[in-house]
């Protein structure tokens, strides 16, 4: 963390939910170390219940998260509603999306008051019409889109749909950021651009930066990749690579 705080970085997320000691022990470190000027948001991942939500967020409020992010089922529109009336007086609001699939999920979210932080996901949303109703709604609403990423590619397609929401949409960057991880960009033939590892750079090359190189695709090729037989032939590997005959169904 010490080398994202000299890249200029000034947003900063925690795992929690699972040991609440644990948890502010770790938000503790971090807020000594960011200073209190700087943004930090706690991410369940769906661990709790609405009530063992609300109750864990009490004991990490004096930390100041600006969100909790999935507290709880993506699924129960209400609970995070529940969760976001008794959090919010808090300055902590609800962050979740990344798991809908489709506008009329984020649009009971919006309505009820359920969601903050409207965090979209690329390739669950079904294509770009319908996440472009989505940031129409979160305008209507006056909720921040702040797009989940840093999955292979995630980072290269949401880059587009931030851009189109600052320009077309909202016209504000107050409160919205983009996730960012920095992995896996290597196989992509326009691989987004950091400034400073502050802000995505606009890309140059037409299209949704989503073309992977040829040379990564036949390495990841199942099951006759150079990964794969490299992983299978490894001494160490658990994995065993299945005759060819046998099929397989998901």
């Amino acid at each position: 963390m010490a080398y994202e705080l000299l890249t200029l970085m000034l947003r900063f997320k925690v795992k929690v939910g699972a040991n609440v000691d644990d948890d502010i022990r770790r938000c503790s470190k971090v807020r000594e170390l960011i200073g209190w000027e700087n943004m930090l948001m706690v991410d369940a991942n769906q661990r709790w219940e609405v009530s063992t939500s609300i109750e864990w967020m009490k004991k990490l409020a004096c930390f100041k998260p600006a969100w909790i992010e999935e507290p709880t089922s993506p699924d129960d529109i209400l609970g995070h509603a529940v969760i976001a009336k008794a959090l919010n007086p808090l300055g902590i609001g609800v962050a979740t999306g990344e798991q809908c699939q489709n506008r009329v999920m984020f649009k009971q979210f919006l309505q009820a008051g359920a969601m903050q932080f409207c965090q979209i996901d690329s390739c669950r949303l079904g294509g770009v019409n319908e996440i472009l109703a989505v940031l129409l709604m979160a305008k209507k609403f006056n909720i921040p889109v702040c797009p989940h990423a840093g999955g292979v590619g995630l980072c290269e397609v949401v880059q587009h749909l931030a851009f189109f929401d600052y320009i077309c949409v909202s016209g504000t960057l107050e409160n919205r950021v983009i996730e960012y991880v920095d992995h896996l960009h290597e196989h992509f033939e326009y691989p987004c651009v950091m400034q400073k590892y502050t802000s995505f750079m606009p890309p140059e090359a037409p299209g949704y930066s989503t073309q992977l190189k040829q040379e990564s695709i036949s390495a990841y090729t199942y099951p006759n990749g150079s990964a794969w037989k490299d992983l299978f032939a490894s001494s160490s590997s658990k994995f065993q690579l299945p005759p060819p005959d046998v099929m397989y169904s998901v």
